[in-house]
């Protein structure tokens, strides 16, 4: 249903400004909005100051200081201690699939034959106050078991009797939850997120035999770290729950995170169920954090490989601090899915695909992501014949890796015209179902989020701000991406003919158009786009 009705929950101070309908009131109780609630007046003060300490750090990096392994915490890095033991349903985690919390996409993923499952409100989701309550709901039925579908064909999804461990990512500490204010200020979207999953599903998974399990994005220091485990703390007392039942994997996608792997597991030392390559966001990150520095422009994505030295140094360092604290150490996504319409392309694909999750397995890692039911078995079979055990978290390298090593450009590569179009065509076609509320984006025979979308406007503006000459000699200025930005559109025009009307490319176009020159430059599209999806209420439910 999609109406609105009168809540009748009014805890003090919080104010809904989001249209609630049945279900979503069924999640919206007055009891889960005192809780979370709780949780954002204690902690979100310092979400607010680590969020400033951010831009501190990007200030210093722009000054010329680059990051490094830190001094004061030295003595975590040289001890000897271990994470807590694996949690339930843990053990092994071979394949992991994920994706957005849509019904359908839940119930199919669930069934997949994985092992887990990582249910994502983040980067594969928009984040419209529908998608995100119809998510809650989602999850709060499929680990009761009742969770059922029904296509527009008539075709029945219900889960199988054996499915997949469930994983719950929340967003990001630089997001925000719009539609909610506490004491007049908006919600933190990870305090939100996590909350309410936490409060109606917690127990049920105990009861279950598993636990509140989660995926943490995008943290960039040891003290993002400590924030949620801090708040860890406060759910499971306000529950009655033994410290350490909320496990969490944390994804190292940024490049300073990458310089604090075993601080961050230290902080969740209690909590902690290893640590994941978000490979794409990484890159995303380096160039980021380095925009500034001519020497760290970066060559068409299609040439940065796991391989190139910077990311493997990434990979070796992460597979061998996870294996020293007793903690999965979690390959990453291949965004190579299947293509049906094309039995060459498609063995071309799932060739790439087998190449990448047996290196990952003779690297070490642990298990992988998939983003697509059908490579779950791909991923399994190479998983099985490389790694007979649950894990091999057993095995550690005696491998240094040094702040050289995570800075190391010594790669062969190029920048395109062919590269500049890719960019654009995969911002464009992904800003544009982002703000129609669609996530998860199949372009060009990849499966692209958030992340990739992020890399394709941060290299524009990178190769326009230093200028970059293309392989066929072309100046990269902001001129030129414009130019190539409105060439890209007519041709979108001209495929879509009257459907054009009724999309959201000029919105994605404005926006994106902002960010590709070389001069601004937005934080994060997410927080760019954010208020285009918002649906503030007129009348707010106090």
């Amino acid at each position: 249903m999609s109406f609105d009705i009168e809540p009748s929950f009014a805890p003090t101070g919080v104010t809904i400004l989001g249209l609630v309908n049945e279900s979503h009131a069924e999640i919206l109780t007055k009891e889960a909005l005192v809780f979370i609630s709780t949780l954002q007046r204690e902690y979100n003060s310092t979400r607010k100051e680590l969020l400033k300490k951010r831009d501190e750090r990007q200030q210093e990096i722009d000054r010329g200081s680059l990051p490094d392994f830190l001094p004061e915490t030295a003595y975590i890095r040289r001890s000897d201690w271990t994470a807590a033991k694996i949690a339930p349903g843990l053990e092994d985690r071979r394949v992991e699939i994920t994706g957005p919390v849509d019904r359908k996409m839940v119930i199919n993923a669930l069934n997949s034959g994985a092992r887990t499952f990582m249910a994502d409100f983040e980067d594969s989701n928009s984040p419209t106050w529908e998608n995100n309550l119809n998510g809650q709901v989602n999850l709060r039925d499929a680990i009761r078991g009742t969770i059922t579908f029904t296509n527009p064909a008539g075709k029945n999804y219900q889960l199988n009797e054996k499915i997949a461990t469930l994983l719950v990512r929340p967003r990001g500490w630089h997001m925000e939850e719009k539609h909610i204010l506490v004491d007049g200020e908006a919600m933190s979207a990870s305090i939100f997120d996590f909350g309410l999953f936490f409060f109606h599903n917690a127990k049920q998974q105990i009861k279950n035999g598993l636990g509140p399990y989660f995926y943490l994005p995008k943290m960039e220091s040891h003290l993002e770290a400590r924030l949620w485990n801090n708040i860890f703390n406060s759910a499971q007392s306000m529950f009655n729950i033994p410290r350490g039942t909320i496990r969490a994997t944390v994804l190292i996608e940024t490049i300073l995170a990458a310089f604090e792997m075993d601080e961050i597991i230290y902080e969740l030392r209690e909590h902690s169920s290893g640590l994941n390559c978000g490979r794409w966001d990484y890159i995303f990150s380096f160039i980021k954090k380095f925009r500034q520095y001519p020497e760290y422009v970066l060559p068409n994505r299609s040439d940065i490989s796991m391989t190139v030295p910077f990311m493997s140094a990434y990979v070796k360092l992460l597979i061998n601090t996870c294996h020293r604290r007793g903690v999965h150490a979690m390959g990453g996504m291949s965004a190579h899915i299947p293509i049906k319409s094309n039995a060459e392309l498609n063995e071309a694909a799932m060739t790439k695909v087998r190449d990448d999750k047996l290196r990952e397995v003779t690297a070490g890692h642990d298990g992988t992501w998939v983003a697509h039911p059908d490579l779950v078995k791909i991923a399994i079979k190479i998983f099985d014949k490389h790694m007979p055990e649950p894990n091999q978290i057993n095995i550690e390298s005696d491998v240094k890796v040094t702040q050289a090593d995570l800075l190391n450009l010594n790669f062969e590569g190029s920048i395109t015209e062919a590269g500049i179009r890719d960019n654009i065509q995969v911002g464009l076609e992904y800003m544009e179902s982002w703000l129609r509320g669609v996530g998860c984006v199949p372009i060009h025979n990849l499966m692209e989020d958030a992340a990739t979308a992020e890399i394709s406007r941060s290299q524009l503006w990178q190769w326009a701000r230093h200028q970059s000459v293309t392989k066929e000699g072309i100046k990269v200025t902001g001129d030129y991406t414009l130019r190539i930005l409105n060439e890209e559109i007519e041709k979108i025009k001209e495929s879509m003919g009257s459907k054009y009307d009724s999309s959201k490319y000029d919105v994605a176009k404005m926006a994106f158009a902002t960010n590709i020159t070389g001069q601004k430059y937005d934080d994060f599209l997410t927080t760019l786009l954010y208020d285009k999806i918002t649906t503030i209420n007129s009348k707010p439910k106090l």
